[in-house]
């Protein structure tokens, strides 16, 4: 087990040859990211039903333990925009204390999974189901934000057709909040990229939005929502570390939603690992990331945060702020928490409306849009996953969603190989008037025949060889199956092989392997049927199996000349 665990933080390999310069890089871009990052985290946990403090905590915490336990070089972990689908129906559900508990049980399988090395598991997740429930993710993130957006005064169900439902029975929007909503998330958007590297939009915007609240109390004269007036003023400090106070059976309740809690924080941050190591020309460790973000999620469990995983769009920014090592996230998480010793009192005037259009913009640059144009080129298989992975996440939850499109790509999956799949008879040895077989010189014995064997031999495709040699009539004395195009087989072609074998033994007939792939023949020895079968009946080449075939035959001539002599009395 020494041998095969391995914990070595990113960090430990960028202090190496750390200097003065490489620190006013991280610092630079740690002070961005963190301002950028502030925003963000009051407005997530606001839309996952939590009090926005939460979202600091997380930012802070989550933070710093990512980057200082992490594999890759520049991730920025915190609250994420892809967890809100799942988190707010559970807080609706459960109460609070449920997303403490799924960041606990997430972290362990998020830990457990990097132990494993099974890191590298995550890049079979197929494209299609990721960029559906992605952009279903994208639409959900905005429909939180309707309440905030236009200022209504009743409170949403959390699923979004029951939003459409309530909104069309009852939509009464504040204008003024609607057009500072509008003015924020225009500004947001236009923003310079020339201005974003060093000052973020979003920062701006919501620092003007709440000077403009507290200046001309836009609350009381106008109606617009404030941290202050939906949720008091912000604590000046972290809390302390707690156990959740919830039964046995609310644990095991929520195994499920920690699981996919787990699986989508996988995801997103090796899939932001993948990002920024393109940016930098560098290689993230995802098992190393995976441990890291196992821990981070069960400290900030017990501290009360939320689940926290590595993200795009702060990552990304943390690059191009020119970010060098994992110091600069650890500088991103002490900015955000030298704001909340600092400046928790005058974010009561920050404006809901100004940080639903931060989650709005968010929202809109997430959502993988340019693939529904794309999907009259795909084949038609991804289709149905993408659509089936967008269609369930926005009706019904993100847990249903990544389940069922999984399955459903699992089993086109399927179809597509075992259609791959075929056997057929050898044209190239065993038509008598082949130019291939005259130029090879082969002849066929009298009562051999050669099948072919293409493709995987696996559950979806064994039926094959039966339906194949059924088609051929009586089963042949000698029966050579060319196994050179066959790279996987499992345990229902391993039966099919054993089978056919059985047949043509109880008929006193012969079976013959030629050239089988490692795999597969690692699978056929382990199952003894190599045994079974005799060692000289599996050969390497065509020439051999020929060869052993006239040898069987002739000795098969010899006993029955032998059993037709009649006895000497």
């Amino acid at each position: 087990m020494g041998s095969y665990f391995s914990f070595r933080p990113k960090l430990l390999d960028t202090l190496k040859n750390y200097s003065g310069q490489t620190f006013a890089a991280d610092l630079t871009a740690g002070l961005i990211v963190g301002i950028v990052a502030l925003p963000l985290s009051l407005a997530l946990a606001i839309a996952s039903g939590l009090p926005p403090e939460v979202g600091l905590f997380t930012a802070i915490i989550g933070g710093i333990l990512v980057s200082l336990l992490g594999g890759s070089r520049v991730q920025i972990g915190g609250p994420a925009g892809a967890f809100v689908p799942l988190l707010a129906p559970i807080v609706i559900q459960h109460g609070p204390q449920a997303l403490v508990v799924c960041a606990l049980l997430a972290g362990v399988i998020l830990f457990v999974l990097g132990a494993c090395k099974l890191g590298t598991m995550i890049k079979y997740i197929p494209y299609p189901v990721v960029t559906g429930f992605t952009s279903g993710i994208a639409i959900i993130i905005m429909s939180t934000q309707i309440r905030d957006f236009f200022g209504l005064q009743q409170k949403l169900p959390a699923d979004f057709i029951g939003k459409v439902r309530s909104l069309a029975a009852d939509f009464h929007p504040n204008g003024p909040t609607v057009l500072m909503a509008l003015a924020a998330t225009l500004a947001i958007w236009f923003w310079p990229k020339a201005w974003a590297r060093r000052v973020p939009g979003s920062m701006v915007i919501v620092v003007l939005a709440a000077a403009a609240s507290a200046g001309f109390h836009l609350n009381e004269h106008w109606g617009i929502a404030t941290l202050g007036s939906q949720f008091g003023d912000l604590p000046r400090s972290l809390p302390m570390p707690h156990w959740p106070s919830l039964p046995l059976e609310a644990w095991r309740a929520l195994v499920p939603a920690a699981m996919t809690v787990a699986v989508l924080g996988a995801i997103e941050s090796l899939l932001c690992a993948v990002v920024t190591d393109g940016m930098i020309d560098d290689r993230h460790d995802s098992n190393q990331e995976l441990m890291g973000q196992g821990i981070a999620n069960m400290v900030v469990g017990i501290f009360g945060g939320m689940p926290t995983t590595g993200v795009i769009a702060r990552s990304a920014t943390n690059v191009r702020a020119g970010a060098k090592t994992p110091v600069a996230g650890i500088i991103h998480s002490l900015t955000i928490l030298v704001i909340l010793l600092v400046a928790a009192p005058l974010a009561k005037h920050i404006p809901l409306a100004a940080l639903s259009a931060v989650l709005v913009v968010v929202s809109i640059r997430m959502g993988e849009w340019h693939q529904f144009v794309r999907l009259n080129r795909w084949p038609k298989s991804d289709v149905m996953v993408f659509l089936c992975a967008f269609t369930l996440t926005v009706a019904l939850d993100l847990p249903t969603a990544v389940g069922t499109s999984l399955i459903l790509a699992s089993a086109l999956l399927v179809k597509r190989l075992a259609e791959t799949a075929q056997v057929a008879p050898d044209a190239e040895v065993t038509q008598g008037d082949s130019v291939t077989q005259q130029t090879a010189g082969r002849k066929i014995p009298q009562g051999v025949l050669v099948y072919r064997v293409f493709g995987a031999f696996f559950f979806g495709a064994a039926d094959k060889l039966e339906s194949a040699l059924r088609d051929a009539g009586q089963l042949p004395e000698v029966l050579i199956l060319r196994m050179r195009d066959v790279l996987a087989l499992d345990a229902t072609g391993l039966d099919a092989l054993e089978d056919l074998y059985e047949k043509l033994r109880i008929k006193k007939k012969y079976l013959i392997l030629c050239g089988p792939h490692s795999q597969p023949l690692f699978a056929l020895t382990r199952a003894g049927l190599i045994e079974r079968l005799g060692e000289e009946n599996v050969c390497g080449d065509m020439e051999s199996s020929l060869a052993r075939a006239r040898l069987l035959m002739e000795e098969k001539k010899s006993k029955k000349f032998i059993d037709s002599k009649p006895a000497v009395t």
